[in-house]
């Protein structure tokens, strides 16, 4: 049975996305004209909230900002999408942090991300925020925070039964107790390359690595494979799940709205399988959008999506 206010909190990073539009990526020492220059509310703590509020979770934030303009306008963007920021620490000493996106005519992107105050979210933060997270159906995490402060949050949830996401970009190593407190790894074919050790070319070889990324104590490894879909594997089941076909026009966050649809509908009481197919179409319409948070369906978008393809 679906809740009725499903609760998410993620512990994760902001950034001001200082986007460009070009025919090709620039060679080394060469300069290029640029197509299309835009700002977008980003990082992926920031995209993956702000997808889980608009398909209709009650969403926590917790994080760091700098006391900057972008910051102002981060937190100004959070409370518009009616996102909880109590736990939102404003830094007087390391400003917003900022992403340098280069998107070129194919929606592919090339992406140098400063983190600035992100790095100095410590234990003490979330710690402050435990009765949140301990309240929470979904932890979702990611790795543009410092490690302690995401092991720090696990161990709250998995003490409280909340259960936890882990996203595991951009591809770093990470600490065997950590991935022991996750329920869930979303990784993507290069960070899942990255924590197996196995080279992700076809099907079987993306079934090997999660079968070894399992064995590290995790519950479920949802594989995320581009336009080939997300391949589901558990320890009793191993499953395809189609992506939609498209038009791309900037692939940025198209990870961060599956995860923050994959929680929303885990946290609602949806079966996993049912939830990876929920994230695919939040995913698939996330790439049909310029920027990060603008991309972020709703719920009202996801539907009539699913609506549409199940009448062709």
């Amino acid at each position: 049975m679906n809740q009725p206010n499903p609760k998410v909190a993620v512990v994760g990073s902001f950034n001001m996305d200082l986007v460009t539009q070009a025919e090709r990526r620039p060679r080394k020492g060469e300069t290029l004209i640029g197509e299309a220059f835009g700002t977008f509310i980003g990082g992926k703590g920031s995209n993956q909230a702000i997808a889980a509020a608009r398909l209709g979770a009650d969403v926590t934030m917790i994080g760091r900002l700098g006391t900057d303009a972008f910051g102002d306008t981060l937190m100004a963007a959070h409370t518009h999408e009616r996102i909880h920021t109590e736990f939102v620490v404003r830094d007087a000493e390391a400003g917003t942090g900022v992403a340098l996106i280069i998107i070129d005519a194919e929606g592919d992107n090339s992406i140098i991300i400063v983190p600035r105050a992100n790095m100095r979210l410590s234990v003490a933060d979330v710690e402050r925020a435990s009765e949140v997270i301990a309240a929470a159906d979904v932890l979702l995490l990611q790795l543009e925070v410092p490690i302690e402060a995401s092991q720090r949050a696990a161990e709250i949830a998995q003490f409280s039964g909340t259960k936890v996401i882990l996203n595991p970009a951009p591809a770093q190593e990470l600490p065997e107790r950590l991935l022991a407190q996750v329920d869930i790894l979303t990784p993507n074919e290069v960070e899942t390359e990255w924590l197996s050790g196995v080279e992700v070319a076809d099907l079987a070889s993306a079934e090997r690595a999660a079968e070894v990324l399992l064995r590290k104590g995790l519950s479920a490894v949802v594989l995320t494979l581009g336009n080939r879909g997300a391949l589901l594997v558990t320890p009793a089941l191993k499953k395809l799940i189609p992506a939609y076909a498209v038009n791309v026009v900037d692939t940025t966050a198209a990870g961060d709205a599956f995860c923050g649809a994959l929680a929303t509908a885990l946290a609602r009481g949806d079966k996993l399988e049912d939830a990876v197919a929920f994230a695919n179409a939040a995913g698939a319409l996330a790439v049909t959008v310029l920027g990060a948070a603008p991309s972020m369906p709703t719920a009202e978008q996801v539907e009539a999506f699913g609506a549409s393809i199940r009448e062709r």
